[in-house]
């Protein structure tokens, strides 16, 4: 047999430890079986469940259209995997590679992949958090305790945060016929995610149906009553509102704290990997048996600047779970980049919102398709004369397009394959994102560096 030979087949065997029993974990160990690896694959995670989907956690859950126990996510094929359920990694020991758990054991592997995700930002003042009556929403746990409780008709939510998450429980609460307030400290909804342009068309659909809207204001405390339920909150304009229920929807926090002193490159901002998921040590040398996927990775997209992407997407997650298994059992001349296109979806007051590309990098939005008045329209953003992002309200037809112009680099303003009623015209306009160093609710993807060359490139990918 030839060392190439050899080398593959060693590749195929041996020990495979997941951290992180999530969607990626999921369908990377899926792709390892494909990919044909028959060594061992252990599947570690810190929920006592199987993975699950989260996106209709927010949605379909809360609404009761579906259990949150019938959130399971479909097998493609068996994994022959050993699960490690409710059990947390809690150290990395990268010479001797071995993952240390919460219940004192340890494990080895040849081979290790993170997928450990995010989490829900918690109140920041821990007494006010422990109030009953205030959530968070990320788990599947989160969601039965929410939709309970939302389940009992309390007389108003209160939803700190108009990020994707927080506008959805909103758009649910109302759709429960419930009284809801929203607290947002920037200018509008969607804000840091979709900019100012679209966030005023956000405000409206929030106002329409019905949700008292706080832009501009910070919730400053929460109050309880003596028995410890909460009941008031203070914002930072002075006025106060009373909630049975309040919802922290403060953005998410990149599970790494358990890498602290491992070696590798990993904090808040997540773990650098390469462009093939390989993780990058505290040196900035990649490491050849440690991979990384899903929310936690920071990668380089060279469709972006090669800035590092942190991307919190369904479809992101997936993509990059397939490179990442077949990287691990590839040979170098074999493996695979991840140049996945950035898309996001969200259902919120009846309207279907989604996009390509990066929306926070742009400095200029153009109406394309549709009207802005109409809350069914298509825009482009634009950031150093290319278009680098695109969102459509109901008109998902128009994404294919965007997604082609995004990959050729191609200039902005676009020119639209069709035209509809476009009141606005095609004049670009400033995007309206907030100022970067201050925070904002809801960015579904982190901008986090990029290299000494801003190279403009035509990027056509494989389509399957």
């Amino acid at each position: 047999m030839s060392d190439d030979g050899y080398l593959q087949r060693f590749r195929r065997q041996g020990d495979i430890v997941v951290v992180g029993a999530s969607l990626t974990g999921l369908r990377a160990a899926e792709a390892l079986r494909d990919e044909g690896f028959t060594g061992t694959i252990t599947m570690v995670g810190d929920e006592p469940h199987e993975p699950y989907d989260r996106p209709p956690l927010s949605k379909q859950v809360l609404l009761g259209l579906v259990p949150p126990d019938h959130t399971a996510l479909p097998r493609t094929r068996d994994i022959d995997a050993k699960w490690r359920l409710g059990v947390a990694a809690t150290g990395l020991d990268l010479a001797g590679k071995r993952v240390r758990l919460s219940d004192g054991d340890t494990l080895d592997y040849d081979r290790l992949l993170i997928t450990t995700g995010v989490r829900a930002r918690p109140w920041p003042n821990p007494m006010e958090a422990q109030l009953d009556g205030v959530f968070v929403l990320r788990t599947r746990d989160d969601a039965a305790r929410l939709h309970h409780r939302l389940k009992a008709g309390p007389r108003r939510v209160l939803v700190i945060g108009a990020g994707f998450t927080g506008s959805e429980i909103a758009s649910a609460c109302r759709e429960r016929g419930l009284a809801v307030t929203v607290a947002e400290r920037g200018p509008s909804p969607l804000v840091g995610a979709l900019g100012g342009v679209v966030g005023a068309v956000a405000t409206e659909l929030h106002r329409a149906h019905g949700v008292d809207l706080r832009c501009g204001v910070q919730v400053t405390g929460l109050e309880g009553d003596p028995a410890g339920r909460v009941r008031k909150a203070h914002f930072s304009d002075g006025e106060s509102v009373e909630a049975e229920v309040v919802v922290v929807c403060l953005g998410a926090t990149r599970n790494t704290e358990w890498l602290a002193d491992s070696g590798l490159g990993a904090g808040p901002r997540g773990i650098a990997c390469d462009a093939g998921c390989r993780a990058f040590d505290v040196r900035g040398i990649v490491t050849d048996d440690v991979f990384v996927a899903g929310d936690v990775a920071r990668s380089p997209h060279p469709l972006f600047g090669y800035q590092f992407l942190s991307l919190e997407h369904w479809g992101n997650a997936v993509a990059q779970a397939q490179i990442a298994a077949h990287n691990m059992v590839s040979a170098s001349a074999e493996r695979r980049p991840h140049l996945w296109m950035p898309s996001f979806w969200s259902a919120q007051f009846g309207v279907n919102i989604k996009s390509v590309g990066v929306p926070p990098m742009a400095d200029q939005i153009v109406v394309t398709q549709g009207s802005l008045a109409d809350h069914r329209f298509t825009a482009a953003y634009g950031h150093q004369g290319r278009v680098i992002a695109a969102v459509t309200f109901d008109q998902a037809k128009w994404l294919d397009f965007y997604e082609r112009q995004i990959e050729r680099a191609a200039s902005f303003p676009p020119e639209p394959p069709n035209v509809d009623r476009r009141p606005e015209g095609l004049q670009p306009v400033p995007a309206g994102f907030p100022d970067p160093s201050v925070p904002s609710h809801g960015p579904s993807v982190t901008l986090s560096g990029h290299s000494p060359t801003d190279r403009r490139i035509t990027f056509t990918p494989t389509r399957a």
